[in-house]
């Protein structure tokens, strides 16, 4: 996998963002969690401040782990309905609040929690933000007897498809981590590659971007920015 040596994220924006996300959250909150250390942040911070929501929608087992450690009661999303806020972090993000998702692998989770929230608050340390999405990579959740179709259809748009290596996701599917991509329409972009068979979801999210990002530097600061209107 291409992206994990093409820049490391500094800690102490993770950090700085994740403790302002927490200010967030109410104890009447709905809440939704994302996947990835720095939503691990925001965990660890929630779980120190006093501060708990009536219960969080997990979109990973490894969350879902998490957050029952830190005794935030973890619910189903079947029986919650809409969720006030959801809580992710992002691999990129554009002018914007397009995002490019699912480094950590949970990408169609995230996905579905975020449709199902009214607001969706991205974390990001300072070096997330691009002017143009793709330089990360799309990941595709695939089914796994379709990859090499999938790979196939990727190659024909012009990007270079490579499996990811190592467990399945949460759903029991592969990964095929997409290079090439200049994205200068996230929502085009996304629903071609959602119309390939086999493609479970991409984790370029361009119909739901995020409402408010949450840029954390390493000296501490945040900077909030909220997403442009959107037709």
């Amino acid at each position: 996998m291409r992206n994990g040596d093409q820049r490391s994220s500094p800690e102490p924006g993770k950090r700085a963002a994740a403790l302002a996300a927490v200010e967030l959250v109410r104890e009447d909150t709905r809440l939704g969690v994302g996947t990835g250390s720095t939503v691990d942040f925001f965990i660890e911070a929630l779980a120190t401040s006093g501060q708990r929501p009536s219960g969080a929608v997990s979109s990973s087992e490894g969350t879902s782990r998490r957050l029952a450690a830190a005794g935030i009661d973890v619910l189903d999303l079947n029986v919650t309905g809409e969720l006030e806020l959801y809580i992710d972090g992002a691999d990129e993000v554009d002018p914007g609040l397009r995002l490019v998702k699912g480094g950590g692998g949970a990408l169609t989770r995230e996905k579905i929690v975020a449709a199902a929230s009214a607001t969706f608050v991205c974390l990001v340390d300072e070096c997330k933000r691009v002017d143009v999405l793709g330089g990360f990579g799309i990941p595709l959740e695939v089914i796994p007897m379709a990859r090499s179709h999938v790979a196939r259809e990727i190659v024909r748009l012009g990007a270079d498809p490579e499996y990811r290596e190592g467990p399945a996701t949460d759903n029991g599917n592969v990964i095929l981590d997409c290079y090439g991509f200049r994205i200068d329409d996230p929502l085009a972009l996304e629903a071609r590659l959602n119309a390939i068979a086999g493609v479970v979801a991409s984790g370029l999210f361009g119909a739901r971007g995020a409402d408010r990002l949450l840029v954390g530097f390493a000296d501490g600061r945040v900077e909030g920015v909220e997403a442009p209107a959107r037709a």
